[in-house]
């Protein structure tokens, strides 16, 4: 099976599609009070769960290349993290906001008291740094350091993936799916895995 660049165009354009419907989605879901008895809560949920979507469609990209042979697919690569990175930052973003009121001192100190949230920001500092080196100037400066950052990728997805399930407080079936879904592209790099244990 083969991808033209044409096909990677249209592929790009649909992920931008879909990334717009998910937010106008989310506005229609607010502007019609639809969120439930405590919205903001349901508001931080789909934002994180959306970012996490996007995340471990990132991962699932360097699979699929290898099955199908597919090498031009890795361009979408990028644009799938980036938008991972931004639905990230509004789900920190709201819950700084609706949740915290804009007290930056008790969400240092909730990050620091609440294993959950702190995970939750260690992921969100891994796709901040990786985010900020995908420009391609400072990917060719940092040379082959580039790819051992990037690889700090799989740990991002896991923080963030056990993040979601302590977040959650009653209906972990979900959650649990999202965890296996993690591991099972996690075991896809299992040669990295074994190269840190050496």
């Amino acid at each position: 099976m083969k991808i033209s660049m044409r096909g990677i165009f249209y592929l790009k354009v649909f992920i931008h599609l879909c990334a717009l419907a998910t937010f106008v989605y989310l506005a229609y879901l607010i502007d019609q009070d639809l969120l439930g008895a405590d919205p903001v809560k349901e508001m931080i949920h789909f934002l994180g769960k959306t970012s996490l979507n996007f995340l471990l469609l990132t991962l699932l990209v360097t699979p699929v290349i290898k099955r199908f042979k597919m090498p031009l697919l890795i361009r979408v690569r990028r644009l799938l993290g980036l938008y991972s990175f931004a639905w990230i930052c509004l789900h920190l973003l709201v819950f700084i906001w609706l949740e915290l009121d804009w007290e930056l001192l008790l969400f240092f100190d909730e990050v620091i008291k609440r294993p959950y949230l702190s995970l939750g920001a260690l992921a969100w500092v891994i796709l901040l740094l990786l985010s900020i080196t995908s420009i391609n100037m400072i990917k060719r400066l940092m040379k082959r350091k580039w790819l051992t950052l990037h690889r700090f990728v799989y740990w991002a997805v896991l923080l963030a993936t056990i993040h979601y399930y302590w977040s959650v407080k009653s209906g972990l079936i979900e959650p649990t799916i999202y965890l296996l879904i993690c591991l099972f592209l996690l075991i896809e790099r299992k040669a990295y895995f074994k190269s840190l244990l050496k």
